[in-house]
């Protein structure tokens, strides 16, 4: 038997195992490699996972799109590296070993020790990675994984330091003094770029305080604030100069816009209000010693929430430290790096910021400072690792400068091509308004900055190499195991002045990692070829990866193509472009794909707390790797997408049409023995050159899809021909089958190994189980090993009539369904409007839709129903509705010009009717843009005779195939005798349910039993 039977329904999750090892077993990624070494490159440079923990469903998505454009341009003959990426350091990883341990604090950190702290570190990412890299390859992704990159590598981290240096030759290095974004629980600041999407819904205080006005007995300010804790920082009182504010009889200052409803004594402009001082909320605290608190002018003071005066305490906010710049303002600073209140700050000493609120609040009203106090639902920032709510803080980060760059990168982005091409001027827009690169974070695992500051001379010294800190070093290079804490802060290095000189104690934003690796994977200005000179440092023993020579880097970069989730605009799109642009000058991608977020089915975030978020293990166990692949291909990636089992279980129920269709094939191709191969017979008919023709545009179609990395016409197109294949070209060619005909078999066979050969790159396994089912004996055992295609033109003209052909079948099948008339009763007449070559073909269209008689020409079986626009003529006529209702009702009208129409002598335009046009009385119809359909609805004796008798047809080939006879197998049928008058068509039932004999009797349903 030249073909391996199919069962009835694909074993998806069985299937994708076989083939699994299958592909393992005969090392098919392997031989595709090989075969295409040497060829045309395209050059993919994988965004890395961080390895702390295994995959979310979320992250199969864009593994899904690497794999299947990978696929892709493997089977065009591309030569590629296939070098998967794991970020490996900074505080996703740290947060996760914390967990572990059972810390929740740096000082526990350091009570642990920094080198046991990292060694667990590192294993964590080493367990995880392994996790992460079988999870991979069960989704169908091919990768070199054994030369992963790692983001913690020695290499990875000497690059960055080159990249450090550079910015420092060129004046873009600087430490800032500023209020930043603060997690108290991480103890670091949070870049600007790690703060985008990073908000929750959060319950907070909602304050109104009163601040006596020296001088003016019974006067106060009144401020609003959400965050108590900071009023024990407060130094000033801002208020917008030109807003009108008010003194109400109670002796309290508003913006008169914020309290519209108060009866106001007095009233005074904002800037007639400044210089005026006031009693501060906590002024015996000696934190506030010898400060003076007084009235600012602010522009930016809002008057949409609040009371239009605003509480300002710039050791707490960024606006306020701004603005404590441009006054002279004292900077109070109240809490440490744990978010802890000072020694100076009296009873709130020791305290949380959480803890302080309600002290706060408690002091307050006991002074009869409180107006009034509630609660607050807003949009708050929270840290993306550990999801604490962040605080404002002063403090000295390490950053750099912006401005000299941000032309560069948008012009280096005006060469990138975007899909969705819109996400270019995210990009853009992204750029424009970048801040300075906050890049030092206060933690322990993660890139050792390089910076050696002198406090004898003032400078700066940056280390751009291991072989500058090896020459440059005063000592601890015998204990240097690798370039991270704690090993390299015990490495001083000589300043020039000759002090010995200490790193700080900072590491780096864990981008940077990330950024760099288009240099430090390719081997970027390395001289000569180190064979595992990436493997170095904490990579060693997890990776083979070499350091290759400059010539390699400029072979491959920079990348053709790129892909990540939307949010990576902000992150590694924009931690590369910085880096790449500051090196070279370029972009270091040419294309990107970007998509947005997974959801649940019913649209929700997931989120584990909430018990719908699916990982990845689970997924590939319950729904399969083809399946997920293909709900992620078809979805548009500018939308959020709905990912769930229902979705899931709908995309199965649509593959089964391929299924069927191989099925079919190989059913009939068994019973006669045919063999595939060769090329076209010469006998095609019409429908043969038809579905070879529709196969070539298949071709066409997809191949153009894949080239603009655009995955929802992948699957249009491929859904559209199956459907093509199984409703058209079998249903059409059935009799040709049940004869055996191997020019029928033949051009179906091409077909479908054609189909499985397009879809392969995005379901792979089932791809390839199927190739194995069909493939010719001289083909090659894997479709990934069989070459792309050429696309050639078509017969676009024969497209274009079979296609108007379906369009009439399709629409005679809606106006029947309008009718309810079950395709399987015959009806005598079908009248078509406005086609054109589907005119001859009005035999198959006859029997597609049951009819004894095909007429094209006008359809006269329309009627126009207009009724009165009732909100428009309701009005306008009044008693008269009436009657114009009953005028149209019984179609005593003229139709005009434009739509409208004429009754009882008046005329009314389009606006005023509604016109509909419906089938007269014994028709049904349907119609699209071009096309009319109309059949007649009214039966008679033959024809619902004929009816019963395919009824009975459909009935018993069902029993046959319950019964689970061949498609070869004969059988005698019995009939009740109610059902005798259906002999008068004993030839066609016996022909086509294969019966020998059809007999009745009493019972009261058919029979059947095999011959």
């Amino acid at each position: 038997m030249p073909f391996e039977p199919l069962t009835q329904y694909p074993d998806h999750l069985a299937l994708e195992e076989e083939i699994l090892a299958w592909w393992d077993d005969e090392a098919i990624f392997d031989q595709l490699r090989e075969r295409n070494r040497g060829g045309p490159t395209f050059s993919f440079m994988d965004g890395p996972i961080t390895a702390n923990n295994p995959m979310g469903a979320h992250h199969c998505w864009g593994r899904t799109l690497k794999d299947l454009f990978q696929r892709y341009k493997a089977l065009r003959g591309f030569d590629q590296r296939y070098q998967n990426g794991f970020d490996c350091q900074g505080l996703w990883v740290e947060v996760g070993v914390e967990r572990s341990l059972g810390l929740n604090s740096k000082r526990e950190i350091e009570e642990y020790g920094l080198a046991e702290f990292n060694e667990r570190c590192k294993e964590r990412v080493a367990e995880f990675a392994e996790i992460i890299t079988n999870q991979c390859r069960r989704l169908g992704m091919w990768m070199d994984w054994d030369n992963d990159y790692y983001t913690f590598s020695d290499t990875n981290i000497a690059y960055i330091w080159g990249f450090l240096k550079e910015c420092h030759a060129r004046g873009w290095l600087y430490k800032g003094h500023r209020s930043v974004e603060w997690c108290p629980r991480c103890g670091t600041s949070l870049s600007q770029h790690e703060l985008i999407n990073s908000y929750e819904e959060l319950t907070h205080p909602s304050l109104y305080v009163r601040f006596p006005i020296k001088g003016r007995e019974g006067e106060s300010l009144v401020v609003w604030t959400t965050t108590p804790w900071t009023l024990p920082a407060n130094v000033a009182a801002a208020v917008k100069p030109d807003a009108e504010y008010g003194l109400t009889k109670e002796g309290d200052w508003w913006a008169v816009e914020r309290n519209a409803d108060a009866a106001f004594v007095r009233r005074a402009r904002g800037d007639e209000l400044v210089g005026l001082e006031y009693e501060g909320p906590f002024d015996s605290l000696p934190a506030q010693k010898g400060v003076v608190h007084r009235v600012i002018p602010w522009d930016d003071v809002t008057l949409s929430e609040g009371t239009g005066i605003v509480h300002i305490a710039p050791g707490c906010g960024a606006e306020d430290f701004e603005l404590s710049r441009v006054h002279d303002l004292p900077v109070l600073m109240p809490i440490n790096e744990a978010g802890i209140f000072y020694e100076p700050y009296g009873e709130f000493e020791g305290r949380s910021t959480e803890d302080v609120e309600k002290l706060v609040v408690v002091e307050l009203e006991r002074r009869s400072r409180l107006v009034e106090a509630g609660s607050i639902i807003h949009r708050y920032p929270v840290c993306w690792r550990c999801a604490t709510p962040l605080v404002f803080r002063i403090a000295d980060d390490w950053l750099i400068r912006a401005d000299e760059i941000r032309q560069p990168m948008l012009d280096a982005n005006a060469t990138v091509k975007w899909t969705p091409d819109f996400y270019s001027k995210r990009m853009d827009d992204w750029l424009r308004n970048m801040d300075d690169w906050n890049i030092s974070r206060r933690r322990y695992f993660g890139l050792p900055l390089p910076f050696y500051p002198c406090d004898s001379c003032g400078r700066l010294t940056v280390i751009g190499s291991l072989e500058e800190l090896r020459e440059r070093a005063t000592g601890g290079l015998d204990q240097l195991k690798e370039l991270h804490r704690p090993w390299i802060d015990e490495v001083p290095i000589a300043c020039e002045c000759g002090t010995e000189v200490r790193r700080v104690q900072e590491v780096g934003d864990a981008w940077l990692d990330a950024g760099i690796v288009p240099f430090s994977t390719l081997g970027w200005q390395n001289p000569e070829w180190i064979e595992h000179g990436y493997a170095t440092g904490a990579a060693a023993g997890l990776t083979g990866a070499d350091l290759p020579d400059h010539a390699y880097w400029e072979k491959w970069f920079p990348a053709d193509w790129v892909s990540e989730m939307r949010e990576q605009i902000r992150l590694w799109f924009y931690s590369q472009s910085f880096m790449s642009v500051t090196l070279t000058g370029r972009s270091p991608y040419k294309a990107v794909l970007t998509y947005e977020k997974l959801l649940d089915e019913h649209g929700r975030e997931m989120h584990r707390s909430w018990g719908n978020s699916i990982d990845a293990a689970e997924a590939l166990e319950n729904i399969g790797a083809d399946v997920i692949r293909f709900m992620f291909c078809e979805h548009v990636p500018s939308q959020n997408l709905k990912f769930g089992y229902a979705p899931a279980g709908e995309i199965k129920r649509r593959l089964l049409t391929l299924w069927n269709s191989v099925k079919f094939f190989v059913d009939y191709a068994n019973i006669v023995g045919f063999s595939p191969g060769g090329e076209a017979p010469p006998d095609l008919q019409p429908l043969d050159h038809w579905l070879l023709e529709r196969t070539e545009q298949l071709v066409a179609e997809m191949t153009e899809a894949y080239e603009r990395y655009w995955t929802p016409a992948l699957i249009r197109s491929f859904e559209s021909f199956v459907d093509d294949l199984s409703n058209w070209y079998i249903r059409r060619s059935r009799r040709r089958f049940w004869d055996g005909d191997e020019v029928a078999l033949w051009t179906l066979w091409h077909a479908l190994v054609r189909s499985v050969q397009m879809i392969a790159p995005v379901m792979p396994f089932l791809a390839d189980f199927l190739w194995r089912t069909l493939r010719a004996d001289d083909a090659p055992e894997s479709v990934f090993l069989q070459p792309w295609p050429d696309v050639r033109q078509t017969d676009d003209g024969l497209l274009a009539e079979v296609a108007e052909v379906r369009r009439i079948v399709e629409l005679g099948r809606q106006a029947r369904g309008d009718a309810g008339l079950k395709l399987r009763q015959p009806l005598r007449r079908l009248v078509v409007q406005g086609a054109g070559p589907a005119q001859g073909h009005a035999g198959e269209i006859a029997e597609e839709l049951r009819v004894k008689e095909v007429e094209f020409g006008p359809v006269e079986a329309t009627e126009l129903r207009v009724k009165p626009n009732l909100p428009v003529l309701g009005p306008k006529l009044g008693k008269e509705l009436g009657a114009i209702r009953a005028a149209l009702l019984a179609g005593e009208f003229e139709q005009l010009e434009g739509g409208g129409v004429r009754v009882n002598g008046r005329d009314f335009t389009s606006d005023e009717v509604l016109v509909e046009r419906g089938a007269r009385e014994g028709w049904a119809l349907a119609e699209d843009d071009s096309l009319t359909v109309a059949v007649t609805t009214e039966l008679d004796d033959e024809l619902r005779l004929e009816g019963r008798v395919l009824d009975l047809i459909h009935q018993l080939n069902t029993m046959r195939k319950d019964a689970g006879l061949a498609l070869t197998d004969r059988i005698r049928v019995t009939l009740p005798e109610r059902d005798s008058d259906l002999l008068r068509h004993e030839a066609w039932i016996k022909e086509e349910v294969l019966a020998t004999e059809i007999r009745t009797d009493g019972d009261k349903e058919p029979q059947i039993t095999k011959v």
